[in-house]
Protein backbone atom coordinates (compact mmCIF):
# COMPACT_ATOMS: atom_id res chain seq x y z
CA UNK A 1 0.00 0.00 0.00
CA UNK A 2 1.45 3.53 -0.88
CA UNK A 3 1.91 5.83 2.07
CA UNK A 4 0.57 8.59 -0.44
CA UNK A 5 -0.47 9.11 -3.61
CA UNK A 6 2.19 11.08 -4.24
CA UNK A 7 4.11 8.13 -3.76
CA UNK A 8 2.86 5.81 -6.58
CA UNK A 9 5.40 4.61 -9.20
CA UNK A 10 4.35 6.17 -12.67
CA UNK A 11 5.08 6.85 -15.97
CA UNK A 12 4.28 9.73 -18.02
CA UNK A 13 3.80 10.35 -21.84
CA UNK A 14 3.50 13.62 -23.88
CA UNK A 15 1.64 12.14 -27.22
CA UNK A 16 3.41 8.55 -27.66
CA UNK A 17 6.61 9.61 -26.33
CA UNK A 18 7.74 8.92 -22.93
CA UNK A 19 8.35 11.81 -20.55
CA UNK A 20 9.41 11.16 -16.97
CA UNK A 21 9.12 7.87 -14.40
CA UNK A 22 9.16 7.80 -11.18
CA UNK A 23 7.03 8.53 -7.80
CA UNK A 24 3.56 10.48 -9.02
CA UNK A 25 5.79 13.54 -6.97
CA UNK A 26 8.37 13.55 -8.52
CA UNK A 27 6.66 13.05 -11.95
CA UNK A 28 4.17 16.56 -11.43
CA UNK A 29 7.69 18.22 -10.14
CA UNK A 30 9.51 17.37 -13.54
CA UNK A 31 6.01 18.22 -15.38
CA UNK A 32 5.79 21.43 -13.86
CA UNK A 33 9.77 22.36 -14.52
CA UNK A 34 9.31 21.23 -17.81
CA UNK A 35 6.12 21.61 -19.60
CA UNK A 36 4.35 24.16 -20.61
CA UNK A 37 0.61 24.17 -20.88
CA UNK A 38 -0.11 23.65 -23.97
CA UNK A 39 2.49 20.53 -23.84
CA UNK A 40 0.36 19.43 -20.59
CA UNK A 41 -2.35 18.63 -22.59
CA UNK A 42 -1.03 16.04 -24.80
CA UNK A 43 0.59 14.70 -21.21
CA UNK A 44 -1.15 11.15 -19.72
CA UNK A 45 0.52 9.89 -16.61
CA UNK A 46 0.11 6.13 -15.77
CA UNK A 47 -0.27 4.14 -12.43
CA UNK A 48 2.71 1.50 -12.84
CA UNK A 49 0.58 -0.56 -10.59
CA UNK A 50 -2.72 -0.73 -12.44
CA UNK A 51 -1.75 0.71 -16.34
CA UNK A 52 -4.89 3.41 -15.60
CA UNK A 53 -4.50 6.90 -16.55
CA UNK A 54 -4.03 9.41 -13.46
CA UNK A 55 -5.80 12.63 -13.06
CA UNK A 56 -3.57 15.26 -12.59
CA UNK A 57 -5.06 19.14 -11.63
CA UNK A 58 -1.64 21.38 -12.62
CA UNK A 59 -3.26 24.26 -12.68
CA UNK A 60 -1.29 26.79 -10.09
CA UNK A 61 2.35 26.04 -8.59
CA UNK A 62 3.91 22.59 -7.68
CA UNK A 63 2.66 23.27 -4.10
CA UNK A 64 -0.40 23.90 -5.11
CA UNK A 65 -0.62 20.90 -7.38
CA UNK A 66 0.93 18.58 -5.08
CA UNK A 67 -1.35 19.93 -2.21
CA UNK A 68 -4.48 18.66 -4.21
CA UNK A 69 -2.94 15.26 -4.45
CA UNK A 70 -2.38 15.26 -0.66
CA UNK A 71 -5.87 16.13 -0.23
CA UNK A 72 -7.79 13.35 -2.34
CA UNK A 73 -9.58 10.71 -1.08
CA UNK A 74 -7.66 7.34 -0.46
CA UNK A 75 -4.28 9.65 0.87
CA UNK A 76 -3.51 8.97 4.64
CA UNK A 77 -3.82 11.79 6.80
CA UNK A 78 -3.04 11.98 10.53
CA UNK A 79 -6.32 11.32 11.18
CA UNK A 80 -7.53 9.01 13.94
CA UNK A 81 -9.20 7.03 11.16
CA UNK A 82 -6.05 5.97 10.05
CA UNK A 83 -4.22 5.41 13.02
CA UNK A 84 -3.19 1.49 13.38
CA UNK A 85 -4.95 -0.47 16.14
CA UNK A 86 -3.07 -1.40 19.08
CA UNK A 87 -1.33 -4.36 19.84
CA UNK A 88 -2.04 -6.07 22.84
CA UNK A 89 0.80 -8.04 24.54
CA UNK A 90 1.04 -11.29 24.69
CA UNK A 91 1.85 -14.33 22.24
CA UNK A 92 -0.12 -14.41 18.88
CA UNK A 93 -1.66 -18.46 18.81
CA UNK A 94 0.39 -20.73 17.46
CA UNK A 95 0.02 -24.45 16.14
CA UNK A 96 -2.27 -25.99 14.50
CA UNK A 97 -6.64 -26.24 13.67
CA UNK A 98 -8.36 -29.32 13.93
CA UNK A 99 -11.22 -30.22 11.69
CA UNK A 100 -13.54 -32.74 10.30
CA UNK A 101 -12.36 -34.14 6.59
CA UNK A 102 -14.86 -36.70 5.08
CA UNK A 103 -12.90 -39.23 2.33
CA UNK A 104 -13.38 -42.42 1.10
CA UNK A 105 -11.45 -45.20 2.17
CA UNK A 106 -8.75 -45.34 -0.66
CA UNK A 107 -7.79 -41.96 -0.55
CA UNK A 108 -7.18 -42.84 3.58
CA UNK A 109 -4.81 -45.17 2.42
CA UNK A 110 -3.39 -42.81 0.03
CA UNK A 111 -3.06 -40.20 2.48
CA UNK A 112 -2.00 -42.23 5.31
CA UNK A 113 0.80 -43.96 3.12
CA UNK A 114 2.62 -40.57 2.04
CA UNK A 115 5.58 -39.83 4.13
CA UNK A 116 4.62 -38.37 7.45
CA UNK A 117 0.99 -39.09 7.18
CA UNK A 118 -2.59 -37.30 6.20
CA UNK A 119 -2.06 -34.18 7.87
CA UNK A 120 1.26 -33.35 6.57
CA UNK A 121 0.43 -34.40 3.20
CA UNK A 122 -2.64 -32.17 2.97
CA UNK A 123 -1.03 -29.39 4.48
CA UNK A 124 1.41 -29.78 1.24
CA UNK A 125 -1.42 -30.32 -1.16
CA UNK A 126 -3.22 -27.07 0.30
CA UNK A 127 0.05 -24.69 -0.10
CA UNK A 128 1.01 -26.30 -3.16
CA UNK A 129 -2.80 -25.38 -4.70
CA UNK A 130 -2.19 -21.83 -2.64
CA UNK A 131 0.63 -20.94 -4.98
CA UNK A 132 -0.97 -22.33 -7.61
CA UNK A 133 -3.47 -19.83 -7.49
CA UNK A 134 -1.54 -16.99 -6.61
CA UNK A 135 0.27 -17.60 -9.88
CA UNK A 136 -2.96 -17.44 -11.72
CA UNK A 137 -3.84 -14.31 -9.86
CA UNK A 138 -0.54 -13.32 -10.66
CA UNK A 139 -0.77 -13.75 -14.53
CA UNK A 140 -4.75 -12.44 -14.61
CA UNK A 141 -3.22 -8.90 -12.83
CA UNK A 142 -0.70 -9.10 -15.65
CA UNK A 143 -3.22 -9.26 -18.07
CA UNK A 144 -5.74 -6.42 -16.97
CA UNK A 145 -2.91 -3.78 -16.24
CA UNK A 146 -1.55 -4.24 -19.76
CA UNK A 147 -5.15 -4.37 -21.39
CA UNK A 148 -5.63 -0.90 -19.47
CA UNK A 149 -2.51 1.05 -20.91
CA UNK A 150 -3.15 -0.24 -24.23
CA UNK A 151 -6.76 0.47 -24.70
CA UNK A 152 -5.76 4.16 -23.79
CA UNK A 153 -2.28 4.13 -26.02
CA UNK A 154 -2.83 1.78 -28.26
CA UNK A 155 -6.00 1.37 -29.27
CA UNK A 156 -5.47 2.49 -32.82
CA UNK A 157 -2.47 0.26 -33.54
CA UNK A 158 -2.37 -2.00 -35.84
CA UNK A 159 -2.80 -5.12 -34.80
CA UNK A 160 -4.22 -4.30 -31.15
CA UNK A 161 -7.16 -6.93 -31.39
CA UNK A 162 -4.67 -9.52 -32.12
CA UNK A 163 -2.40 -8.66 -29.73
CA UNK A 164 -4.76 -8.49 -26.84
CA UNK A 165 -6.08 -12.02 -28.21
CA UNK A 166 -2.73 -13.20 -27.68
CA UNK A 167 -2.14 -11.79 -24.37
CA UNK A 168 -5.21 -13.37 -23.00
CA UNK A 169 -4.40 -16.77 -24.47
CA UNK A 170 -1.08 -16.44 -22.96
CA UNK A 171 0.34 -16.66 -25.93
CA UNK A 172 3.62 -14.62 -25.52
CA UNK A 173 5.63 -15.32 -28.69
CA UNK A 174 2.42 -14.34 -30.86
CA UNK A 175 1.95 -11.14 -28.62
CA UNK A 176 5.21 -9.54 -28.99
CA UNK A 177 5.14 -10.18 -32.54
CA UNK A 178 1.83 -8.48 -32.86
CA UNK A 179 3.45 -5.21 -30.91
CA UNK A 180 6.42 -5.31 -32.47
CA UNK A 181 6.48 -2.73 -34.87
CA UNK A 182 4.99 -0.37 -32.61
CA UNK A 183 5.92 3.28 -31.20
CA UNK A 184 9.03 2.02 -29.06
CA UNK A 185 8.12 4.21 -25.94
CA UNK A 186 4.70 2.53 -25.93
CA UNK A 187 5.97 -0.69 -26.45
CA UNK A 188 8.38 -1.07 -24.03
CA UNK A 189 6.54 0.48 -21.38
CA UNK A 190 3.98 -2.43 -22.26
CA UNK A 191 6.53 -5.15 -22.31
CA UNK A 192 7.20 -3.80 -19.17
CA UNK A 193 3.36 -3.79 -18.05
CA UNK A 194 3.43 -7.29 -19.15
CA UNK A 195 6.04 -9.13 -17.69
CA UNK A 196 4.23 -11.42 -15.37
CA UNK A 197 1.04 -11.78 -17.59
CA UNK A 198 2.97 -15.21 -19.18
CA UNK A 199 4.61 -16.45 -15.68
CA UNK A 200 3.10 -19.97 -15.27
CA UNK A 201 5.33 -21.35 -12.47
Amino acid sequence: MHDSSTQMNCTAFVGRKHFAKGTLQDVVKVVKENLEENEIVELLIFDDFTGKPIDIDFRGSLEDVLNRLNSKPGCLTDTKENEQPVRRAGRPKLGVVSGEVTLLPRQWDWLKAQPGGASVTLRKLIDEARRSGENGNKVRAAQEITYHFMTAMAGDFPQYEEALRALYAANENRFYESINDWTPDIRDYIKFLASNAFTQE
